[in-house]
């Protein structure tokens, strides 16, 4: 089982006009067009069975909303091969009846976004979402080091995770972008010893750019497969998830990637789907 730990998809009406807009401010080229069709067709020619949708809430008055949606989508999941994660605010003023919504409505998990939220992930507000979140058996995904969009932000570094960590109360906590985009050396230092867990998402290979001439060439170079092994060495093939922050890294690009890794077939396994399906 190949399962994405990691994807987002856009309302049909807006996808269009979203997308265009975060590859203007990334520089990045998307692989699909955004939506669910777009990405089930992903998932199909990449071998892909189940897709984590991980929505992100830019202000408290839309985390009710979106979650309410995720909730109704995920009745289809069985068709569609899309779940969907809740999110949450870290200014919501009822944070605590909407993770209590959240696991009430089985959504499994929530995604949480530092930089687009403006708050840093050692801020006692996240402390107390990542707390009552532990408390309900949710999974936590986080935003990880440089946001490509907003490279000057800085929200959720390695070390913030690891004093987040050592602050809240047990969580299973998921460092998006293996632990900090841009900022992997520090992640290995400071998050090994740790029980997080990371994603592979935009991690690994290289960024694909818009042909605008902003990139130099060594920019676009992400973690190479000696890195990237070093880190699952470290860490261990059992906290790595597999992700791919579709529609910003190809599926079947990525799952043919980890297929070639010098690692034994049980980790890659691992890797692909065995510790997702664990957590989920």
């Amino acid at each position: 089982m190949v399962i994405d730990f990691h994807t987002h998809t856009f309302p049909d009406a807006i996808a269009a006009s979203t997308l265009q807009k975060l590859s203007g401010v990334s520089h990045s080229r998307p692989f699909t067009d955004g939506t669910a069709a777009g990405l089930r067709a992903s998932m199909a020619a990449a071998g892909v069975d189940l897709s984590v949708v991980l929505p992100v809430a830019t202000s408290p008055r839309q985390v009710r909303h979106i979650n309410v949606s995720a909730a109704r989508n995920n009745e289809r999941a069985g068709e569609t091969g899309l779940f969907s994660f809740g999110c949450i605010h870290p200014d919501c003023e009822n944070w605590r009846e909407e993770l209590d919504c959240i696991a009430e409505w089985g959504l499994k998990g929530v995604k949480v976004h530092p930089v687009y939220q403006g708050v840093d992930l050692d801020d006692p507000r996240y402390l107390r979402i990542l707390t009552r979140a532990g408390e309900l058996g949710l999974v936590v995904v986080t935003h990880s080091g440089v946001d490509i969009g907003y490279p000057a932000a800085s929200h959720c570094r390695p070390d913030q995770i690891r004093r987040a960590v050592a602050q809240a109360g047990p969580v299973r906590l998921v460092a998006a972008h293996m632990g900090g985009w841009k900022q992997w050396r520090e992640a290995a230092e400071l998050l090994a010893d740790t029980p997080v867990y990371l994603d592979t998402s935009f991690s690994t290979g290289f960024i694909a750019p818009l042909d605008d001439g902003y990139y130099a060439p060594e920019d676009l170079r992400l973690l190479q497969e000696e890195a990237f092994v070093q880190m699952v060495r470290l860490f261990g093939a059992q906290r790595i998830l597999f992700g791919t922050d579709s529609p910003w890294s190809g599926q079947k690009e990525s799952v043919d990637w980890i297929c070639a890794l010098p690692l034994r077939e049980e980790e890659k396994a691992a890797i692909l789907g065995e510790n997702a399906r664990r957590l989920l």
